[in-house]
């Protein structure tokens, strides 16, 4: 069977799309650069805020993220995935005016959480302003029983602020102590396993950095890409 090829909509940020792309070459079993899946990558960093759309205080990024996918079809990709959790919001809008498939990483997550950990009644998530108002998380879990652990109104501002004024800034280190402290926060209000529900998170946190398991959507999102790419999976389950 033939592969597959990848397309990546990316730019938001720039650092979190080379990170998954980087995801995608460490989960392929390649012995040669011949093994390797193609891979299509537009990194377009002028796609509007998401967040800031979601709160109404920029414009929407829909017209861009359907530029960047038309543009990413016709380069000749397969289907598309897509570094940034809070695009998710808009996936809907973009899927009905493009025809090519687009994995959606929140449902794709969920999924794999559920099926992994079937006993995890309470789970903690790092995320955006935007992707906590529009509730993607929350509704990607619904009727599975389990409850989301936000991070307080005061905490929540800390963790934009590591993602806006640190990392989005290459200043990992300090961003990363900022998050360590409000996810020790999370456990301390039950959490069994944190949700790096922001892909400028996915850059600084990881698996054993803290008492609870590190869940990585990109991570997760990767690795599937390569299964749908190798085509170890049907093509038609994609979320």
């Amino acid at each position: 069977m033939s592969e597959k090829t990848i397309g990546i909509l990316g730019g938001m940020g720039p650092e979190a799309t080379i990170d998954l792309y980087y995801r995608i070459i460490k989960a392929t079993p390649a012995c040669k650069d011949q093994d390797h899946i193609k891979t299509i990558i537009y990194s377009n960093p002028k796609i509007p805020d998401r967040t800031k759309a979601i709160l109404r205080e920029g414009r929407s990024p829909l017209p861009e993220l359907l530029s960047t996918a038309s543009a990413i079809k016709r380069a000749g990709a397969d289907f598309i995935i897509i570094p940034c959790n809070t695009a998710h919001y808009f996936i809907n809008d973009l899927r009905k005016k493009i025809d090519i498939p687009i994995i959606h990483m929140i449902n794709l997550t969920s999924t794999f959480l559920t099926d992994k950990y079937p006993f995890l009644k309470r789970i903690g998530l790092l995320a955006t302003d935007g992707t906590i108002q529009t509730g993607i998380y929350h509704e990607s879990f619904r009727n599975k029983d389990i409850k989301i652990i936000l991070p307080s109104e005061d905490k929540q501002k800390l963790v934009m602020s590591a993602i806006y004024d640190h990392i989005k800034l290459g200043k990992l280190e300090s961003g990363k102590s900022i998050l360590n402290s409000v996810s020790n926060d999370l456990i301390k209000l039950g959490g069994e396993i944190l949700i790096t529900g922001c892909t400028e998170i996915s850059l600084v946190l990881k698996n054993g950095d803290l008492t609870m398991p590190v869940l990585d959507p990109l991570q997760i999102l990767a690795e599937y890409a390569v299964d749908v790419a190798l085509q170890k999976i049907p093509f038609n389950l994609i979320n």
